[in-house]
Parts: structure tokens; sequence; C-alpha cells
């Protein structure tokens, strides 16, 4: 019996008897010379047992296995429904590459984040950000205009200073555009246009190749932010409504995004990446059909404060948002570290 055998359960989805002789799948040593790639590697984690490893070499099938059920169908997601959803803060670091790379593939093709993803991907396309360390002294630095994220460096000048630069034009510009183009004024021109129309005007007019935006522009990719207004971008947005009163985000045009994708559409399943809003709308809107099919967590959160971040897949299915049935797997450890290691794999 495997990890992945005991968490999905009977067929009735309900926990297997524990039966003795099922315990048949002995625990073998790592061979190191026969580590020559990052699949191999995992391939002998899910060998060797232990912890953590077993965990990130079961979640890397199931991502094969929707990676696979996506590609079968060209990406579309009136089909297959990948959902990936993540915090903004792994966007400051070089993980955002793996999120860049997975939308560039159309390994997922419905993304749901928050506000601080546009904040950093526009940002770092324009200017650096600096290696630190978590023991900085952030008086000194907050003297110096120097922001910190964990062990990362964000000065000002590659953050709001570049990002009120680069947006504010280009947000006059999507304004004007708009009404242009649906002949209307007032509210009604902004009727339908909401944050994933915003990401996709954005990566038409100032997405780079390195960029999320970019590449979700490029295959219209739906990328949800519920929390729009919560942060850098947020803000220019708030500015732009001081100047033409009849601006606004429809964030109800977003919700009748999802609730189309997920109402009939024939597999659905998801990569969720910590917690909070952006885990929500995924699992919220799956409900509706049943649950995910599938589903790969990564969390830092412990379970025993009863948050979302903390809470495991296997509570999701007690609220029917996911299937009893659906191979699933919670990963707990850093993010930084573990999406790297299933990039490497998956994205070969």
């Amino acid at each position: 019996m495997t990890c992945g055998q005991v968490l999905q359960g009977g067929e009735d989805g309900k926990t297997m008897a524990i039966q003795p002789e099922d315990f048949d799948v002995p625990v073998v040593d790592y061979e190191f010379s026969k580590i020559t790639s990052p699949r191999s590697l995992l391939d002998q984690m899910a060998s060797a047992g232990g912890f953590t490893a077993t965990k990130l070499a079961t979640a890397r099938d199931i991502l094969l296995d929707m990676k696979k059920q996506v590609d079968a169908v060209d990406g579309d997601n009136t089909k297959v429904c990948n959902w990936l959803s993540f915090p903004a803060c792994l966007c400051a670091t070089g993980t955002r590459g793996f999120f860049v790379e997975a939308i560039k593939q159309r390994m997922f093709n419905v993304v749901s984040t928050t506000c601080g993803m546009l904040d950093h991907d526009i940002a770092r396309s324009h200017k650096h950000y600096y290696h630190g360390a978590f023991e900085l002294d952030d008086i000194e630095l907050g003297e110096h205009s120097l922001m910190r994220l964990g062990n990362v460096i964000v000065p000002n000048s590659s953050y709001g200073e570049i990002i009120e630069d680069v947006l504010t034009p280009v947000l006059e510009e999507m304004y004007q555009d708009r009404l242009k183009e649906t002949g209307k004024t007032g509210a009604d021109a902004w009727l339908g246009f909401g944050s994933i129309h915003l990401v996709w005007e954005l990566g038409k007019r100032i997405g780079k190749p390195d960029s999320l935006i970019y590449w979700a522009y490029k295959h219209q990719i739906p990328v949800v932010i519920p929390g729009i207004t919560d942060g850098s971008i947020g803000a220019q947005l708030f500015m732009l409504r001081q100047k033409h009163r009849d601006f606004h985000i429809d964030t109800l045009a977003d919700e009748q995004v999802m609730s189309d994708m997920t109402w009939d559409v024939g597999v659905s399943n998801a990569l969720m990446v910590g917690g909070g809003i952006s885990k929500h709308h995924v699992i919220w809107w799956n409900q509706y059909r049943g649950g995910l099919d599938a589903a790969v967590y990564i969390t830092t959160a412990p379970e025993h404060d009863g948050s979302l971040s903390g809470a495991r897949l296997r509570e999701a299915i007690s609220w029917g948002k996911m299937r009893p049935e659906a191979p699933h797997m919670c990963v707990e450890g850093d993010a930084s570290v573990l999406l790297p290691l299933l990039g490497a794999d998956l994205f070969q």
C-alpha cells in the first residue's frame, strides 16, 4: 500500500480498515549515484519514505496526472480546469519563475491570487529586488527606504516609485481606450471589466516575457484577484478613481467567469499554495460542481487553530469542496523550496 492509496481511501471514499498484510511496500535507502535528474530524485523519495519526502513524491504524481489531463485537451478550460492559487510573497522571490512557467506552458489555465502578485510581477520586470537577511535591523532599513520581505530587500525605488511611474500613464490610457471601445460613458463602460480583464490589459500593455501577466494575456488565462484593492496596484486604481469618478472594477464579473468555468466543466483540479482568499475562491466555486477532482496543497500553517491556511484538504470534503474519492495531498513545507523541486520535474 502506498501513501496515495491510504489517503484516497476505498471506493466509497471512507478510510479503509487496517489489514496488516496491506503494508507490503518496504522503505528503501537513497542511492545517490543513481540520481541523475529531479525526477529520479523524486522517484527515490517515493521509495525512501519518511515523512514529507513521501508526501512530495505523491504530490508530484498527482500533478503529473493533472498535466496530462490538461495537455490532452490543449489547455481548453471548458473541458479541464487546472486551478493555481498562491500568495503574492512568492513573487518577490525567484519562485515567481515557477508560476510564470506554469502559465507559459498552460499547465494551469485559471489562477486565483492576490493584488501583491501584480505589484511584484510588474515591479520586478522593471527593477531588481535584492538578497537580505531575516535578522537585519528593520528600523535602520526603513530609514534608508529599504523594505524587508522576509530575507528579500525591496527598495522603495523598486516598488512603490516604479509602480506609480509605470502605471499612472498606462491606466489613463486604458481608461480612455475602454470608453472608445465600448462606446459607453459612466459606470456602464466598466460593467464586465473585472480583475481578469485588468490583468490582461496590463499584460498586453506592459507585460514582459519574464512576467506572469504577459503569459496570462498571451494565452488568455483568467487571473482572478478577489482582493484587487489590497496592494500598490489597488492604490493606483484608487487614484484613477479620484480623477475619473465613473471608473470601477467589476468584481462580480470575475465571480461570473469562475461560476461559468466550474458549473459544467468535466474535470477540475487544483494546486493551492498557502491559504487565504486565493485558496478559498478555488474551493468555494468548485463546491457547486460537487468538489475538486484532485488537489495538492502546500502550507506551513498548523491545523489546530482552525484557519483556512491550516485546513487540510480532507476538511474540504466535509464542505463538498473536494470529492471524497479525489486524489489529494497536503505537503507541509516552504513553497520556495518545494515548488522548484516540483517544477524541475513537471516542466521538463
